[in-house]
C-alpha cells in the first residue's frame, strides 16, 4: 500500500513538472494591465491573460479576429466588430460588448496615464449596439484603424467602480479572457500561470506556465543551460563559444532577425544636446560596425533609422554613418568643446540585457577618442524605467524599441508624446514631422503612406534625436520536449496554446 501511494505521489509529480512551462523574466512586472504594461515584463505576461479583438496572423501580415468573431467596414471612418459569443473571463462571468465600450472609455478618459491611448485619439465614437456587435466610427480614415483594437480588452463588471485603476490591485490579481490565468505572483521570485480550462478556443494542453523572475542575464543563461528553462533567448557570444554538443541534442534554435533595435536616445530637453552639431558629432564617432562585430558575431546587423527592414516605412536610401572622428572632432570644436572643455555626459542602461551593458562600455571607448567624457551607470530595470526614463532624469539613456510590422510615428516622434507616460522620451520636437504624422494618419493608399513614413526617416535620422545602433537577431532555444513548435516569420509564439510537454 505505501509502495502504491509512494507511486503516485511521484507520478502526480513528474506529472505536474512534465506540463509546466518553464520560462524568464528579468524584471517584475510592474502591471498585469494590458492597457498599463509599458515594460517587456508587464506586456509579456499580460499577453497570456489578456485578448485584444483583433491580432497578427502567424506570419505578421494579415490582421485576423481574436475576440472579434469577424469586422469589416462599413465605409472608411466606420468599424463593425461581430463578437465571439461563449466567451469566458476567468471568474466566469461572460465577456460581452459592454466590455470593449468599457476598456475604450477607460483609456480616453482622464483617470490613467497610458501611452496607448493615443492610438484611439482619432476614433469618435464607440457603440455597444447589441451584446456581441461593436461600432466604432472614426473622426477620419484612420491607417491604424484595426490595429489599435489589438489592446487587451478590460472586464466592465469587475472595474466599473474602480476609483484608481493606476494603483488597483487588479493590476497585480488581473482578470481577463486569456489562454491562462494568473495562479501566484511571487515578486523576485516567480509569476505562475495556470491554464483557463474555459478558454474560448479550447484549453492549453501544458497545463501550467512558470516565470522564473531572474535579472542576472548569465544565471538566466545558466538555467537555460541546464534544461531548468524551457524556452529562452542566448546570446550570439554565448551561442558562439559557451554551448556544447550536449546542449543543441537538447535544444532546438530558432534564429531570426528582431523585430526591435538598439539605440542611444539623447536628452534634448538638455542644452548639450539641442545643437545638432553636438549629436552629428557623436554619431560620426561611434563606429557602428565595430559594435556589432564584437557584441553580436554574425548575429545582428547595423541599424540605420527608426523604422526596420523589409517594413514599407524602411528607407534603403539612408545609410548609416560611418566612423569620422575628424569631423566629429571639428564638430565638437565648433560647439565650443576642446580638449580643455570636453564634452561630458552619462549613458544609463539596464543591467536586464547582458549585452547592453558591454555596449555601454564600447560607446564610452570609441567616444574618448573624439575627446568626449562618457560616464556609465547600470541599473536594475524597473529602477531604471521608474526613476531615470520616465522621469527623463537622464543625459543619454541606452534602450531598445520592439515595434509593430505597421508602425506609428506618432508615439514615437510627434510632439504631442513628449509627455507624461508618452514614448517621445527625449523630447524630440520637429515642426515638419508633426505635420507628416497628422497628414499620414488619414492615408488610405498604402503607397502614399510608405513615401510618407520613408521621408520621415530621412528626416529623423538626419535629426540625430537617437543615435541608433544595431539590429540584433532573435535566437530562441526551445527543450525538444516541448511539441508542435510551427516556427513562421512571425516567430514560434503563435499556436502555443496547441504545444504539448
Amino acid at each position: 500500500m505505501k509502495i502504491l501511494l509512494l507511486f503516485t505521489i511521484l507520478y502526480s509529480t513528474l506529472l505536474l513538472q512534465a506540463s509546466t512551462l518553464h520560462l524568464a523574466t528579468s524584471a517584475n512586472p510592474s502591471r498585469l494591465n494590458p492597457i498599463l504594461a509599458t515594460d517587456s515584463s508587464s506586456s509579456e505576461i499580460a499577453g497570456f491573460l489578456f485578448n485584444g479583438l483583433v491580432k497578427y496572423d502567424k506570419d505578421t501580415k494579415e490582421i485576423v479576429g481574436d475576440l472579434a468573431k469577424s469586422f469589416y467596414f462599413e465605409d472608411e471612418k466606420t468599424l463593425i466588430f461581430e463578437l465571439h459569443q461563449g466567451v469566458k473571463w476567468h471568474d466566469g462571468e461572460e465577456f460581452s460588448a459592454k466590455d470593449v465600450l468599457f476598456t475604450y472609455q477607460t483609456l480616453i478618459s482622464d483617470t490613467i496615464s497610458s501611452p496607448y491611448s493615443a492610438g484611439f485619439r482619432f476614433v469618435k465614437s464607440v457603440e455597444a449596439v447589441d451584446k456581441y456587435h461593436v461600432k466604432v466610427v472614426y473622426k477620419r480614415a484612420y491607417f491604424k484603424a484595426l490595429e489599435t483594437w489589438m489592446m487587451g480588452i478590460l472586464p466592465e463588471h469587475i472595474l466599473k467602480d474602480e476609483k484608481n485603476l493606476m494603483s488597483a490591485s487588479f493590476n497585480t490579481a488581473p482578470i481577463g479572457t486569456g489562454p491562462y490565468k494568473l495562479k501566484e505572483l511571487a515578486y523576485s521570485k516567480n509569476i505562475l500561470l495556470e491554464a483557463f480550462p474555459e478558454y474560448f478556443e479550447g484549453a492549453p494542453k501544458i497545463e501550467k506556465i512558470s516565470f522564473h523572475v531572474i535579472a542576472d542575464a548569465t544565471t538566466r543563461f545558466l538555467m537555460l543551460k541546464s534544461a531548468q528553462l524551457d524556452i529562452g533567448s542566448i546570446e550570439p557570444m554565448a551561442f558562439e563559444r559557451q554551448l556544447q554538443k550536449k546542449f543543441f541534442q537538447q535544444f532546438n534554435i530558432y534564429e531570426k532577425i528582431s523585430l526591435s533595435y538598439t539605440y542611444l536616445g539623447l536628452n534634448l530637453r538638455l542644452e548639450k544636446f539641442k545643437n545638432p552639431q553636438v549629436r552629428e558629432a557623436l554619431s560620426l564617432a561611434i563606429d557602428r560596425k565595430e559594435l556589432v562585430d564584437i557584441l553580436f558575431l554574425d548575429h545582428a546587423k547595423v541599424c540605420s533609422g527608426p523604422f526596420l527592414p523589409g517594413s514599407k516605412a524602411f528607407n534603403p536610401e539612408v545609410k548609416s554613418p560611418t566612423l569620422n572622428l575628424k569631423k566629429a572632432k571639428a564638430l565638437l570644436a565648433s560647439a565650443g568643446y576642446t580638449e580643455a572643455h570636453p564634452l561630458e555626459f552619462e549613458i544609463v542602461t539596464s543591467n536586464s540585457s547582458s549585452i547592453r551593458p558591454y555596449a555601454a562600455q564600447i560607446l564610452q571607448y570609441q567616444l574618448k577618442k573624439a575627446g568626449v567624457i562618457v560616464k556609465l551607470r547600470i541599473m536594475e530595470w524597473q529602477a531604471f524605467l521608474n526613476m531615470v526614463v520616465f522621469p527623463h532624469k537622464f543625459d543619454a539613456v541606452l534602450l531598445g524599441w520592439g515595434l509593430s510590422p505597421t508602425p506609428d510615428p506618432y508615439l514615437f516622434w510627434h510632439s504631442d508624446s513628449d509627455k507624461k507616460g508618452g514614448f517621445n522620451l527625449v523630447g524630440y520636437h520637429n515642426e515638419e514631422i508633426d505635420k507628416m504624422i497628422e497628414a499620414s494618419q488619414s492615408m488610405v493608399s498604402r503607397e502614399a503612406l510608405a513615401k510618407t513614413w520613408q521621408k520621415m526617416f530621412a528626416i529623423i535620422v538626419k535629426d540625430n534625436p537617437y543615435l541608433f545602433l544595431y539590429i540584433p537577431n532573435s535566437i530562441t532555444a526551445v527543450n525538444k520536449k516541448v511539441k508542435h513548435i510551427e516556427p513562421a516569420l512571425g516567430g514560434i509564439w503563435h499556436n502555443y496554446i496547441e504545444w504539448e510537454k
